[in-house]
């Protein structure tokens, strides 16, 4: 038995209690393109050193990272990925990074992606003896067709089921993810869920700016359409577009609100005509950017959670979202937000709806902030903790 799970079991008082976990989290892009999935890690790392656990994050970065890493952050050698240069991919776990991961010498490895890290990482903790607990945060097949590699879908399923099967746990975002996983053929006994939370102070009503509105250029009266997220085609930032100028043929004016930055950033202003682009925004200046529009349109097929229909349904706004699993598990259509099948006709009928009905976006808008309330960081994050310690025990048991 290694020191620190001796400790481990010493130490536990509680599930909800870190101390005396070692983890050793295993990321693919932990701080060096912001997305849902490394603002979710930072947040549970910041948890679990709060409540008393030791952590060692090991990811790809870069010289010019989107924001400061939460914890201690171990460079892993990367390259460029071909087609897609702002990420990076590690070709696998350097003896350096290995002998690294040694020396902290964790009692779990908690890993977030199916890639050459993970894979090498997976097979360090079973030389080492140790629970992985992976965490699962992308379709990455979903992506596949946005680029012309729809041949490779089989391969990137193969990868994942050989991946999360290996694993002694399976972290999925919610109910639709872990029947995905289920039917990949890894037990249910080895999923639960981990969802995410939302800030409800950053994330409010409360921070609609009618002035901030007016120096855009939207008139009081005027609803506008947001769309929020990375600017890539795997967002569906295409059938926003041609969503937009369904509306538009059919009468509306309607300049819709870019929130967000990205590669494709020119493609979608050549194919939107008259948009405000903000770029990409932060903390205050996000949360009233979000509040101040009056729909969000989300027609991205490939999140694995959807943390932007949260952050929107928190702000207020009445979400119109793509007929997919991670939209059916937060949103009950027509109360707290519109669910329709991911084509330009659909998505502006569901638009249409609510543009000839404000009080029905209002009254839409008041229960999805009730909705989002029920998304608490704190009890999400917990509920990472105490998968930690349900996997640690057989192996404390073996140990012992």
């Amino acid at each position: 038995m290694n020191v620190h799970t001796a400790q481990a079991i010493q130490t536990e008082p509680a599930l909800t209690s870190a101390t005396g976990l070692r983890v050793a989290l295993f990321s693919g892009n932990y701080n060096y393109v912001r997305d849902g999935a490394n603002q979710a890690l930072n947040r549970l790392v910041g948890h679990l050193l709060a409540q008393g656990a030791a952590v060692r994050v090991y990811s790809p970065t870069t010289s010019t990272p989107a924001f400061e890493a939460t914890g201690n952050l171990v460079s892993v050698p990367s390259v460029p990925i071909p087609g897609r240069p702002e990420f990076r991919a590690a070709l696998g776990l350097p003896r350096s990074i290995e002998q690294d991961v040694r020396d902290f010498d964790p009692n779990i490895i908690h890993l977030s992606a199916p890639d050459w890290l993970g894979a090498g990482a997976l097979r360090l903790a079973r030389s080492l003896g140790l629970p992985v607990v992976a965490s699962m945060h992308t379709r990455f097949e979903t992506y596949l067709e946005y680029y012309g590699l729809r041949a490779l879908r089989s391969w990137a399923l193969n990868r994942q089921r050989r991946f999360y099967q290996a694993c002694d746990h399976v972290l999925a975002p919610n109910g639709p993810n872990k029947c995905h996983l289920i039917s990949l053929g890894v037990a249910a006994e080895k999923i639960s869920v981990w969802g995410r939370g939302v800030d409800t102070e950053l994330f409010s009503p409360a921070a609609y700016d009618e002035a901030w509105r007016r120096s855009l250029g939207y008139a009081d009266d005027e609803i506008v359409i947001l769309f929020l997220g990375r600017l890539v085609r795997e967002k569906g930032i295409e059938t926003f577009a041609r969503t937009i100028a369904e509306l538009r043929g059919r009468g509306h004016s309607v300049r819709p609100l870019i929130v967000g930055n990205g590669p494709a950033r020119r493609a979608i202003r050549a194919s939107l005509g008259d948009a405000m682009f903000t770029g990409h925004l932060d903390g205050r200046d996000l949360g009233r950017a979000i509040a101040s529009a009056n729909v969000l349109l989300n027609p991205s097929v490939t999140e694995a959670f959807g943390n932007v229909n949260l952050e929107a349904m928190a702000s207020g706004l009445a979400v119109v979202t793509a007929e997919v699993g991670f939209s059916s598990s937060m949103i009950t259509d027509g109360e707290d937000g519109l669910v329709a099948a991911a084509n330009p006709r659909n998505f502006a009928n569901a638009i249409e709806t609510l543009m000839k009905d404000r009080n029905r976006i209002a009254a839409i808008g008041r229960q999805a902030v009730r909705t989002a309330l029920e998304y608490r960081w704190p009890d999400v994050l917990d509920s990472v903790v105490q998968a930690y310690w349900r996997e640690l025990r057989p192996f404390q048991s073996v140990e012992a």
